[in-house]
C-alpha cells in the first residue's frame, strides 16, 4: 500500500492516511492479516513526518481496524468490506463504464470528482465525501 498525500487538499496528512487505509479495507485491497507500511516506509514514499503515519496509526488502532505487534508492524484486525464493493462487483464495473463514458464526454477528473460528491450529498445527506474528505456544500437555489 502507497500513500499519496495531497497537500492542496486542506486535509490533515494523517486523515488523508487514515481514509485511504479505510478505502483500501472497504474495496479488500488490505484484508486480515495484511501488514502496514512502517512509518519510516510512509515518510520515504511520501514524505511525511514519521509521527504523522503514527499518529493515523493509533486513529485506525483506537477504531479497531488495526494492531501493532512489538518489533513487526502495523497489521490489519478486521476489514470493512463488503462483497458488492470489491472491485471484482458489479457495481464497481458500472462504475468504470460511467467514468469512461464522462471521460469520453470532455469532462475532467475534478468535474467527475464534483458530480460524484454530489450525488453522494443527494443519496447519504452526508455532507462530506469519502474519497477526498473534503466537505462539500448544497446549494438548492431555494
Amino acid at each position: 500500500m502507497e500513500y499519496r498525500i495531497d497537500r492542496r487538499s486542506g486535509v490533515p496528512a494523517f486523515q488523508q492516511i487514515v481514509q485511504q487505509t479505510k478505502q483500501a479495507l472497504r474495496l479488500g485491497v488490505l484484508v486480515p492479516g495484511d501488514r502496514l507500511p512502517t512509518a519510516k516506509e510512509v515518510s520515504e514514499t511520501s514524505a511525511v513526518n514519521p509521527n504523522t503515519t503514527l499518529k493515523a496509526y493509533r486513529e485506525l488502532e483506537r477504531e479497531g481496524l488495526v494492531e501493532p505487534r512489538p518489533g513487526q508492524g502495523t497489521f490489519v484486525r478486521r476489514t470493512l468490506g463488503r462483497p458488492e464493493t470489491g472491485t471484482d462487483s458489479p457495481l464497481y464495473g458500472e462504475l468504470v463504464a460511467w467514468m469512461a463514458k464522462a471521460a469520453g464526454a470532455g469532462l475532467e477528473q475534478e468535474d467527475v470528482a464534483a458530480l460524484v460528491a454530489s450525488a453522494l450529498e443527494k443519496q447519504y445527506g452526508t455532507g462530506a465525501t469519502a474519497v477526498t474528505g473534503a466537505t462539500t456544500t448544497r446549494s438548492t437555489g431555494e
